[in-house]
């Protein structure tokens, strides 16, 4: 058992709060997973491709955020979930606190283009991005078909594919340990949490000349805390636990 500090050197400690912790050491172990390329038939960890797409589940495996990358999946969305440095975070439209499990689908065939090969290869480039647009495209329309909410918290749509595809096999796992799962699932919790960021959306929209894709998010996750909430008092008895009484108790008491 590893030693407590006193509560006297708590301000000194050096290592992140614990969630912090545990998030990012699954994140790793996550990416550290074998992926088999069907290209070259061998197997590599999934974090080390460079091209892909990824997509976000919250605690019910409802999708929540898709997105791609070209510049190596680990770096993209260890990103996302570990600070503010992305649009979707600062903003408020993704809550990485909601981020329960990751699916990637790696394109090995574009692994060699990476920063350096694509200023002398520009048309090649623009071939795999037109790919890898319309992967993300299919994805994006996949999942969003299977949510109960028929939408996903991506301020904005893909472009419409320009060219066929063959949607790759993907990696999926889950990024929370036993332990911060049993912490943040707790439905009030949940609760709370969306409620704020729902709160955070609606200030920054009403603060800022915003794209209406930001207006779809904000009421796609409106319609996700009224969901929980709805649940959870459905779950708890609903109208018939509802207590009977008058509303100012303790002015009735006192008169």
């Amino acid at each position: 058992m590893s030693k407590q500090p006193k509560l006297g050197d708590v301000d000194k400690l050096k290592r992140p709060p614990f969630e912090t912790a545990e998030l990012r050491k699954q994140i790793s172990e996550f990416f550290k997973g074998s992926y088999d390329d069907p290209i070259t038939g061998k197997s590599q960890t999934i974090g080390s491709y460079i091209w892909g797409v990824y997509a976000f589940y919250d605690y019910d495996g409802e999708p929540i955020y898709v997105g791609q990358t070209k510049e190596q999946v680990s770096g993209r969305v260890g990103r996302h979930l570990t600070n503010q440095r992305t649009d979707a975070v600062a903003m408020s439209v993704l809550d990485p606190f909601e981020v329960a499990e990751i699916e990637i689908w790696p394109l090995p065939q574009f692994n060699h283009i990476d920063k350096e090969y694509r200023k002398g290869h520009s048309a090649e480039f623009k071939a795999a991005l037109a790919y890898l647009n319309a992967v993300e495209h299919e994805v994006f329309t996949r999942l969003k078909a299977e949510s109960q909410f028929k939408a996903v918290l991506n301020e904005k749509d893909p472009p419409a594919p320009t060219v066929k595809i063959e949607l790759p096999a993907s990696r999926r796992g889950r990024i929370i340990s036993d332990r911060v799962l049993e912490i943040r699932q707790h439905p009030d919790v949940r609760i709370a949490r969306r409620a704020l960021i729902v709160s955070r959306l609606a200030q920054v929209i009403s603060e800022r000349s915003v794209k209406f894709g930001l207006r779809r998010v904000l009421l796609a996750q409106a319609q996700r805390l009224e969901w929980l909430a709805q649940r959870r008092f459905e779950a708890l008895g609903g109208e018939k636990e509802v207590e009977v009484g008058p509303e100012n108790e303790e002015e009735d008491k006192e008169g």
